[in-house]
């Protein structure tokens, strides 16, 4: 019997496919999801099943990016998950041949995520209202995020066992539950240990007592409710840069290589599998080694 190769069966077979077979969480599922709704978007324009699209369909497909103003990361990342879901086609019947073989990605060595200055995430913290129940808590998860590098998802995830604040340093259980000690500023010791005090008024929900972060009602936080804190706090602090929690993760490696730390050290603190993740650092911070080069090499001097 013939697939049914509709836009809407196939979706959901994928969908089915990625929760069975692959095992992968809600959250996953709904992220591949998401990036795949543009592809979906651009065959209902052009009346086809995704089944149906060859290779130069897909390239006219992701000439659309530029129009739409996506950035590189956010194409590339699109392009991946494209190119899992057509894998996934050739895999069950629905296809004879892989039209993304030949797809190429955006290049992403010019695109650069934005950094933040010690001064600027300084003023940050600076115009965070201490007076408001919330305040202490928000400047502690800024300063943690700066001083640890963590991802998002491994912040709202920081359990109270996982700390050894007299040792300096934070147990953090990353992609794949990977485990990696990473230390831990004394600056951001303090501001932990300065929310610790408000955190004792909470009425902590049942099974959220280890959670590092919590809500007024005592649950833990959303990776969503740290993104708008972030954004709002940048905002008021005068920061006119696209911030993200993301960002203070960027910062706290490029300030440590601009410190002079080993990238491989700098890839154990992160918790990236492979060093070419963490190599893009060193993409951010030629810019400033451009300029100390002119500024002091001696063939740059005025004699």
């Amino acid at each position: 019997m013939e697939k049914d190769k509709s836009s809407v069966n196939i979706v959901k077979a994928y969908q089915r496919y990625l929760k069975l077979e692959k095992n992968y969480s809600p959250n996953t599922i709904e992220a591949y999801k998401h990036d795949l709704q543009s592809l979906l978007d651009y065959c209902k324009e052009a009346g086809k099943s995704p089944a149906d699209l060859q290779l130069e369909d897909l390239e006219q497909f992701a000439v659309l990016f530029h129009e739409h103003g996506i950035g590189p990361t956010s194409q590339a990342r699109i392009l991946s998950g494209v190119r899992s879901f057509y894998r996934y086609l050739l895999l069950d019947g629905y296809i004879e041949t892989d039209p993304t073989e030949l797809l190429e990605s955006p290049r992403l060595g010019e695109h650069l995520p934005e950094v933040l200055s010690t001064e600027e995430v300084d003023s940050m913290e600076a115009a965070i209202d201490l007076s408001k129940p919330e305040g202490q808590r928000n400047k502690a998860i800024i300063e943690v995020l700066f001083s640890c590098g963590l991802r998002v998802s491994e912040l709202v995830n920081l359990k109270l066992s996982n700390l050894y604040l007299d040792e300096q340093y934070v147990r953090i259980f990353g992609k794949g539950s990977k485990e990696r000690l990473v230390p831990v500023s004394p600056k951001a010791i303090k501001e932990l240990r300065l929310w610790f005090s408000d955190r004792v008024h909470l009425q902590i929900q049942a099974g959220e007592e280890d959670y590092v972060f919590l809500n007024r009602r005592g649950h833990r936080l959303t990776r969503t409710m740290i993104l708008i804190m972030i954004k709002r706090t940048a905002k008021d602090a005068g920061i006119r840069k696209t911030i993200s929690p993301h960002t203070l993760r960027h910062s706290f490696a490029t300030a440590l290589l601009k410190g002079g730390a080993d990238l491989r050290a700098i890839q154990a603190m992160l918790g990236h599998e492979d060093i070419g993740t963490t190599e893009i650092y060193t993409h951010i911070d030629t810019t400033t080694l451009r300029e100390e080069i002119l500024h002091h090499h001696p063939r740059n001097i005025n004699h």
